[in-house]
């Protein structure tokens, strides 16, 4: 049964920002979690991808902060009393929105810092005086270190996908920020999937925490479509572009698993006549910021994007996510498929796995504990137009009626069977041979004429001791004579 906002217990001006972004209904994550927070309680949710974990955990730490709420111009006055980390960059801007609009009707300031960009305006809202900070924890170390935050006034601590800040190896960073912080704080911990380490750093950092899990650890989402369809690597663009044109698909984000492969497809697919944008770890924080507004105002079509996209981003109403290439991380899959579907609606998940890529599918498949198919997908002979960059230092190039007339044949696909020696061999493509090389040797009829140099005699005088054919050196007239060695006289 679905609890609308308005049973809450939230002041006027929170009610009045959560009616103007048009929630009327909580989802189960934040029916559970929003009662429990605002009672002061530590709390360790799980709650599946876009299901509002948010929401969940700012407006009841708004609700309890609107004790210290004043309009006082002085900084002393807006010390940090809640603090939200977050492990990416878009992240911590993202949810630093969503917190700034349920406070705009209220007079708390909150700001966000993250790194890739300079720190001198981060400095200048710091120290104006914040009462949220969102950060990730990297910047928020050099600020400490910089004395522009002091949190020693800190009353609550949310550490959002706390699992990918333990993968990414944040875990010493957050030892020390949390050493900063007062004993005595409220404690909470979202994330959309729970590990051993997870609850071992509950179980450090957390005191009798409320454990609220409203869908099993690392389900997806039931209004996702999920599709995997076996494609080798050289079609996998091919797919892409008939998956698209069937469904009608106008937007939608591609992960793929390293930098340069985000940013080979990308280029390859703007050259199909797809508007593209790239989004990786290599691409400056301006850059990144830039393709995230193109991609949500509808001004770019597809995002290519790495992993580092795939936790938390809510850009809503995206259709389709593809795997263009399989994760190496099988929770992953449960982050980059949870960016459709997203409150509620429904979305397609489309995974495309190669004959290499059957271990990577064998651990999804046990993670989500569901049996997934493998469909064949029919492609047609039309290839995208232009020259594109396999990865293998082949070029090939596309038309209507197959390759271009001046392009490379393609590498040939490894065989099936294996050699005399047990692995694997390439077959050879047919190579044309010139028949005069295919001939045995026949030796000419006439004699073998002298070579040059013993043909001709050298003219004029050898010196005794010196090869003939050493050319003698040239005399050249000097135009002083040498003079004679004097003699010595006994």
């Amino acid at each position: 049964m679905t609890q609308a906002y308005s049973s809450l217990a939230l002041a006027e001006p929170l009610k009045r920002a959560v009616a103007d972004m048009g929630y009327e209904n909580m989802t189960p994550i934040q029916a559970e979690a929003i009662p429990v927070v605002l009672t002061g309680k530590d709390v360790m949710g799980a709650a599946q991808t876009g299901t509002g974990k948010t929401a969940a955990f700012s407006l009841p730490l708004l609700q309890r902060l609107m004790k210290h709420e004043n309009a006082s111009a002085s900084p002393a006055r807006h010390p940090v009393r809640a603090l939200v980390l977050l492990p990416t960059r878009e992240l911590a801007d993202q949810v630093a929105q969503q917190i700034a609009l349920y406070a705009k009707y209220t007079k708390l300031r909150s700001t966000v810092v993250f790194g890739g960009m300079d720190m001198k305006p981060q400095t200048l809202e710091l120290k104006k005086g914040v009462e949220v900070l969102v950060a990730t924890p990297g910047r928020l170390l050099d600020h400490i270190e910089a004395k522009n935050a002091v949190l020693n006034q800190v009353e609550y601590v949310v550490l959002d996908e706390a699992d990918r800040m333990l993968d990414i190896g944040f875990l010493p960073d957050l030892q020390r920020i949390l050493s900063y912080l007062p004993q005595q704080r409220t404690t909470l911990l979202f994330s959309a999937t729970f590990s051993p380490e997870i609850k071992r750093l509950a179980g450090s950092y957390l005191q009798k925490p409320v454990v609220i899990e409203v869908a099993r650890p690392n389900e997806t989402a039931s209004t996702v479509e999920q599709r995997f369809f076996s494609v080798s690597g050289d079609d996998k663009r091919r797919a892409i572009h008939k998956v698209l044109k069937e469904r009608n698909i106008r937007q939608a984000f591609i992960f793929v698993n390293s930098k340069l492969g985000c940013a080979r497809l990308a280029r390859a697919l703007e050259r199909d006549g797809l508007k593209t944008a790239a989004l990786h770890g290599d691409k400056s924080q301006d850059e990144r910021l830039k393709a995230l507004e193109a991609f949500k105002a509808g001004e770019v079509d597809l995002l290519v994007c790495t992993d580092v996209a795939a936790r938390g981003l809510d850009i809503k109403d995206v259709p389709a996510v593809f795997n263009h290439d399989v994760p190496f991380n099988a929770e992953d899959y449960v982050h980059r498929i949870g960016r459709t579907g997203r409150a509620g609606a429904s979305g397609l998940a489309v995974t495309l796995a190669a004959s290499s890529d059957a271990r990577l599918v064998a651990e999804i498949e046990k993670l989500i504990k569901k049996k997934i198919e493998l469909e064949p997908l029919q492609l047609e002979d039309e290839r995208p137009r232009g020259r594109f960059n396999d990865g293998r230092r082949a070029w090939g190039e596309g038309d209507a009626g197959g390759r271009g007339a001046h392009a490379p044949e393609r590498r040939p696909a490894r065989s099936s069977g294996s050699s005399a020696g047990g692995g694997s061999s390439y077959h050879r493509a047919a190579v044309s041979r010139d028949p005069f090389f295919e001939r045995p040797y026949e030796p000419s009829a006439a004699p073998e004429a002298a070579p040059s140099w013993e043909a001709a005699p050298r003219s004029g005088p050898v010196r005794p001791g010196l090869s003939p054919n050493i050319k003698p050196r040239r005399k050249v007239a000097a135009l002083f004579r040498a003079p004679l060695p004097e003699t010595l006289e006994h």
